[in-house]
């Protein structure tokens, strides 16, 4: 049987929680609370605040436990929110406190939608911030310091003595092993004068061996030819990016 001060108490809660208030028993009462008026745009959060009364309420505190009802409240909220309503208890110890209690509650629920949003703008703009200089990054390019020249530049050595040596491979495979063993000492590939030099000492060694009716050739005409394609080899091209 609840106390005359617990009943008069019920009576008061009823009139101010008309439909928030649910009673569950002589000394139990489930109250809806929610945040006071918030801007618009902020996730609700509704919770439900149980209040167990037990003998000699209110010089004893009553037992309280939180309850989600809407929107999201994980558990390290709780048990600080109940931690606070027991200090508010033991400030009120003596009197009526459950009213006092709510309205606590209501006003740390105000803080906690408030403070959730504004974590989550800042939350927002960091992902924002982060974009963009992605974006600018893409844009400018990775500034380059002497360390990662350096690297950069023995990467490109290696990769271009890789691919000279592939290439001197593949060409030496046509090569008699006198011409192999003579594109190793010379160390540079051979010009195209250099080619057909060589090629017209043969030719002039076997110049008794031509037949009649051969085909005469103006070999200064080669030359010329061979002449504007070293030209050709030895200039150098710069492009815009450079």
């Amino acid at each position: 049987m609840a106390s005359e001060a617990l009943v008069e108490e019920f009576e008061v809660l009823e009139s101010i929680y008309p439909t928030e208030l649910s009673k569950i028993s002589d000394n139990e009462v489930h109250i809806e609370v929610e945040p006071e008026e918030i801007a618009d745009g902020i996730e609700p959060v509704k919770l439900t605040l149980e209040v167990r009364y037990p003998d000699g309420y209110p010089d004893v505190l009553p037992d309280l436990t939180l309850e989600p009802l809407e929107g999201e409240v994980d558990d390290s909220e709780i048990q600080n929110l109940v931690e606070e309503l027991h200090r508010i208890g033991e400030e009120n110890l003596g009197m009526a406190m459950t009213f006092t209690l709510v309205s606590h509650l209501r006003e740390r629920l105000v803080s906690l939608v408030l403070d959730r949003a504004e974590r989550r703008r800042k939350e927002e703009e960091e992902r924002e911030r982060l974009v963009l200089e992605a974006e600018e990054a893409k844009t400018r390019g990775t500034p380059v310091t002497r360390e990662s020249f350096l690297a950069w530049k023995a990467k490109f050595d290696k990769e271009m003595a890789e691919k000279k040596a592939r290439e001197d491979e593949e060409k030496m495979k046509g090569m008699t092993p006198k011409e192999r063993e003579e594109y190793k000492k010379l160390g540079f590939r051979p010009t195209g004068r250099q080619l057909f030099e060589r090629n017209r000492d043969l030719a002039a060694s076997d110049d008794n061996l031509v037949e009649e009716g051969t085909v005469s050739i103006d070999i200064s005409q080669y030359e010329r030819e061979l002449s504007e394609e070293e030209d050709e080899e030895n200039q150098v091209t710069f492009s815009d990016s450079e």
